[in-house]
């Protein structure tokens, strides 16, 4: 146990604004040293003179992965908190797999920073006064020994620089070397589909495939077969024998989408394969052996859902190992500017399209709306402000919420009144009828224009 009255912090950035600046918030409180590269932190790691090491992943020489990747034969959380920029959530999630203690971005949230601090140091306390009061230091027991990701970050990013996102990057990271039951909790339009690609994605121990399930849209016998599968003859119609879903996932993961919504007796049965790790085939008495990391998500609250009788208790517990809560977008507003830079680039306006601008009274719109639908809601409602902008520059007038829409009428006679050219007019009854049916298609845009007989287009700026 350390005598020191004061912890020392190394911060290592390449950027003397930035050591500047965390040398003065930190300097009252801890002695404060600084590095200017990888090699440097590296060093200063190893020295062991450090309680705690702010490191830059944006390093010269090496990066502060390349850093932390030359330590994670370490057992236990090294003393370091990652310093990343917005929208590296893959970064988070590798990063806490190799057991960094946890994350700020910048620009930097002072308040959250020193409370990460604080945090981290009361731990340490208390680790200390644990190894004091035991009569034999115990080795901490390591997870996944000499595991390394697999590189198979998913194609659609999970988006957001919050310290609520990167809990849930934490959470994911330190799923990676486990094989531990996830279930993803969150309202409707979150993104829980996302992040169980990111679990199966960086699942150290998972070479086979992530296979998905949505329980809401299948009946419970079609669900049953669906998961299982099902034997020759097994009911009118099998010709053939057929594998499920957790055979086709074998070596691999399946998730399993609303699960909240599955019937008491295929409830039942997924308990057993949880318990047992095997299942037989509708129609069959042979037990088959699985292999398969089990994902779950819900936008229900299960615990409800167990106390009214609808969920079974002891397959909650089976499901609930690492629970990952999602957060609104209502919670994490500060996010919104990142996630419409993401669909503006993600929809454009066709294929050879530059991205769509976006003003600042249009945003300050987005960012002032609850969005009950969540991130889905806010990318139908960018979509659809660039189609209806043409991809130039969206105003406040392209992002009529779709939920509070209400009939179009247009006043002809009041527009002729005002001296509008008829292409003018007709220019508004287009936008009106486009808003309309992207509403009507769920923003499909090559749906809209089909169900307005054209191509694109005619009128409008």
């Amino acid at each position: 146990m350390t005598t020191q009255t004061r912890f020392c912090i190394l911060i290592a950035d390449d950027d003397p604004a930035i050591r500047e600046l965390l040398t003065q918030i930190l300097s009252d409180t801890y002695d404060v040293a600084e590095a200017v590269n990888g090699e440097q932190a590296l060093e200063g790691i190893q020295s062991g003179k450090y309680d705690l090491i702010l490191l830059d992943f944006q390093l010269p020489g090496m990066t502060g992965i390349d850093v932390l990747k030359q330590l994670r034969d370490r057992q236990g959380e090294l003393p370091v908190i990652l310093v990343t920029g917005h929208g590296s959530p893959n970064v988070a999630i590798q990063a806490s797999s190799l057991g960094v203690y946890g994350f700020v971005s910048k620009p930097f949230d002072i308040d959250y920073l020193l409370q990460l601090v604080t945090h981290f140091f009361e731990a340490q306390r208390l680790k200390d006064e644990v190894r004091v009061l035991r009569t034999q230091v115990e080795p901490i027991a390591g997870g996944a020994s000499g595991g390394s990701l697999q590189g198979r970050a998913p194609q659609e990013k999970i988006i957001g620089s919050t310290p609520l996102m990167y809990d849930v990057y934490r959470l994911i990271g330190r799923s990676a070397g486990t094989e531990a039951t996830v279930l993803i909790n969150g309202e409707t339009g979150t993104g829980k589909e996302l992040v169980a690609n990111a679990v199966h994605a960086y699942s150290t121990y998972r070479a086979g495939p992530l296979i998905k399930v949505n329980c809401a849209a299948l009946p419970e016998t079609l669900l049953e077969t669906e998961l299982f599968g099902h034997e020759k003859g097994a009911f009118t119609n099998a010709v053939t024998q057929r594998k499920g879903r957790f055979e086709l996932a074998n070596k691999g993961s399946i998730f399993l989408d609303e699960i909240g919504e599955m019937s008491l007796g295929t409830q039942r049965k997924l308990l057993r394969v949880l318990q047992e790790r095997e299942f037989e085939r509708v129609g069959g008495s042979v037990p088959i052996k699985v292999d398969v990391r089990v994902i779950a998500a819900t936008n229900r609250d299960l615990k409800a859902e167990v106390e009214a009788g609808r969920f079974r208790e002891d397959l909650y517990y089976r499901l609930n190992v690492i629970p990952i809560e999602l957060p609104p977008l209502r919670r994490r507003k500060e996010d919104i500017p990142l996630l419409v830079e993401h669909f503006l680039d993600k929809h454009r306006y066709s294929a050879t399209s530059q991205p769509a601008r976006i003003s600042e009274e249009a945003m300050q719109k987005l960012i002032d709306q609850d969005w009950p639908g969540n991130v889905r809601e806010l990318e139908n409602a960018v979509q659809r402000a660039v189609v209806l902008s043409k991809g130039g520059i969206i105003t406040s007038s392209h992002l009529t919420p779709p939920a509070t829409s209400e009939r179009a009428v247009v006043d002809v006679a009041q527009l002729v009144r005002e001296g509008l050219q008829m292409k003018e007019i007709l220019a508004r009854v287009e936008r009106m009828a486009l808003s309309q049916a992207l509403e009507a298609s769920d923003g499909d845009q090559a749906l809209a224009y089909s169900s307005l007989g054209v191509k694109k287009p005619m009128f409008g700026d």
